[in-house]
């Protein structure tokens, strides 16, 4: 998938990550958190953050998110935690989506590892 190199997300990670959260939004996920990633590493665009209410919820979650991101041509490079089901991580390239309990969640505090601020004056800022 195309990446741009002047920190604003590609195209196809903002269509991407639309579709996640829509899926998300459809199968009930919980605190979904769409967080801008650009500017801390050139891995990725988007991380998308959610939460399931049980260990089958977010297995349920992360296969409709597979089945809906493959039907429309979003083909995962990963998939990781599918079985256990505590946290669930899809791999789009451009877009990364953690599925996590409740619990899990507030343990690795993701979101606060990746909530940092673009710096003033970089693109995409006024």
């Amino acid at each position: 998938m195309p990446r741009k190199g002047n920190g604003n997300i590609a195209p196809a990670a903002s269509d991407i990550a639309a579709l996640v959260v829509a899926v998300l939004e459809d199968l009930k996920a919980e605190q979904i958190m769409r967080l801008e990633v650009t500017h801390l590493t050139s891995i990725t665009d988007v991380m998308i953050v959610a939460s399931g209410r049980s260990d089958r919820h977010v297995r349920a979650i992360s296969d409709a998110l597979l089945e809906k991101c493959k039907a429309s041509g979003y083909m995962p490079l990963g998939v990781e935690g599918f079985e256990a089901g505590e946290w669930v991580l899809v791999d789009l390239a451009d877009v990364i989506v953690h599925v996590m309990l409740p619990r899990a969640r507030d343990f690795y505090e993701i979101e606060k590892l990746w909530a940092i601020s673009r710096p003033r004056g970089e693109a995409g800022e006024h």
